[in-house]
């Protein structure tokens, strides 16, 4: 166990050798902490980006299983954004898509009403779903209603369909079968 004064130089270690950054101080030491050496001694080819996401692999596979040459070969390959998706399918299992930042000027008055919107929206879809999805739902059932006029309804159809994946299975045999007794 550490010593109470050695723990207060090792907390004020990060703000001095990295003043501009603490959170980079800590990156590196995990980096430090989970790469065997053979990579460390390939970082200054990957950066420390890159080398931060094999950190994450090797931290998940503890030592085991790690094939630390064919993902510093990737590292080496691979543009950053591309490498890091490559790293989380590793790691989850799944493919995650490609994703983009986008801004736009709201008016303090908006602030509320988005803000709620988008709760409102992630307590229909499920509290696990990430604010940029509800969102997109927000806007697919806007589109939705703007294409009732019948102009576009592939963009209803799409939506419909869309909504209709999240219900539970036994509300969706009940809408199937409301929509078969309505067909006829």
């Amino acid at each position: 166990m550490l010593a109470h004064g050695k723990v207060r130089v090792i907390r004020r270690f990060p703000r001095k050798a990295f003043p501009e950054s603490r959170r980079k101080a800590y990156y590196l030491r995990s980096i430090h902490e989970h790469l065997p050496p053979e990579v460390k001694r390939e970082l200054t080819q990957v950066g420390w980006t890159k080398g931060l996401e094999l950190a994450k692999l090797a931290r998940a596979k503890e030592g085991h299983d790690f094939d630390c040459a064919t993902w510093l070969h990737k590292a080496r390959a691979l543009p950053k954004e591309e490498f890091a998706r490559e790293v989380e399918k590793e790691l989850t299992g799944k493919d995650s898509e490609q994703w983009e930042i986008i801004y736009f000027k709201l008016y303090k008055s908006q602030v509320p009403i988005v803000e709620h919107a988008i709760e409102t929206a992630g307590l229909m879809l499920g509290s696990d779903k990430a604010r940029g999805y509800c969102l997109e739902m927000i806007c697919a059932d806007f589109l939705a209603g703007a294409s009732l006029d019948g102009t576009r309804p592939e963009v209803l159809l799409n939506t419909l369909s869309t909504f209709f994946r999240f219900l539970p299975g036994e509300q969706q045999q009940a809408f199937t079968a409301m929509l078969n007794t309505g067909a006829r």
